[in-house]
C-alpha cells in the first residue's frame, strides 16, 4: 500500500474554531477514501494562526523562519492540500492570503486542492467560486469541483454524521473526489522552500 500525504491548511483565527473543525472533517474524509482505494494516507493539519507572526515576517523580509520553512516544505511536498479559510466581508481570511502570498508562484502547479470555508450564514458561500476558486485557479493548482462551505448553523443540525444534514454528504463527497485524483498520480516530490531564493551573483546581474 503506498503512502499519500495530505495536508489540511486552517486558517481560523480562534480555538478551537469551526474553520479547524472543518479542516478536520475534509482531512478524515479523504483519508478513509484514500484507504478504501490501497493508499496509505498521512494527514498533517497546519493551524495557520501558530504561525501568523512568521507569516508576516515572512512577507517583510522575504525570508521564513525555520518553523514556517517546515510549513511551506509540507504543503509544497503534499500530495494533497485541503485549505479552509473563514470569510470576512465575502472573501478569505487575511492570515490565508498572506500565507498564500509567501509562495512561490509555482509552488501549487498541479497540486490537487480542496476548498473549504466557513461562515455565520449561508449567504456566505458563493465567495468560495467567486474569490478563492480564482484565487487557486491563477496559481495553477488542480482544484477540486466540489468545495464545501459550512454556516453556524450546519454545525447545529448534525454535522458530525449523527443526524441528517447536507454538510456530512458534501463532506464526503468533495473527499471522495480529492481521493479519486490523488489515488491515481505519483507521489509528489517536496520542493525546499529556499531554492527559489536568488544568489547574490543574480541579485547583481539583475
Amino acid at each position: 500500500m503506498s503512502e499519500r500525504r495530505i495536508v489540511a491548511l486552517s486558517a481560523g483565527l480562534g480555538q478551537p474554531s469551526s474553520t479547524r473543525l472543518l479542516a478536520d472533517r475534509l482531512a478524515e474524509a479523504t483519508a478513509t477514501e484514500l484507504a478504501d482505494r490501497g493508499r496509505r494516507p498521512e494527514v498533517q493539519v497546519v493551524e495557520l494562526r501558530d504561525h501568523a507572526h512568521d507569516i508576516v515576517n515572512a512577507m517583510l523580509t522575504g525570508v521564513a523562519s525555520p518553523a514556517l520553512a517546515e510549513v511551506i516544505e509540507a504543503v509544497t511536498g503534499a500530495d494533497a492540500l485541503i485549505a479552509v479559510t473563514p470569510l470576512f466581508t465575502t472573501t478569505y481570511s487575511g492570515l490565508f492570503k498572506s500565507f498564500v502570498d509567501v509562495l512561490d508562484k509555482d509552488a501549487l502547479v498541479g497540486l490537487p486542492v480542496l476548498l473549504g470555508a466557513t461562515g455565520g450564514t449561508a449567504r456566505h458561500s458563493l465567495a468560495l467560486e467567486y474569490s478563492i476558486r480564482p484565487l487557486f485557479t491563477y496559481l495553477r493548482a488542480d482544484v477540486a469541483t466540489t468545495s464545501v462551505f459550512a454556516a453556524t448553523d450546519d454545525w447545529a443540525t448534525g454535522a458530525t454524521g449523527d443526524e441528517p444534514s447536507a454538510l456530512p454528504a458534501r463532506i464526503r463527497r468533495a473527499g471522495a473526489e480529492l481521493a479519486a485524483t490523488v489515488a491515481t498520480r505519483e507521489p509528489r516530490v517536496a520542493q525546499d522552500p529556499f531554492t527559489t531564493t536568488p544568489s547574490f551573483a543574480d541579485l547583481l546581474r539583475s
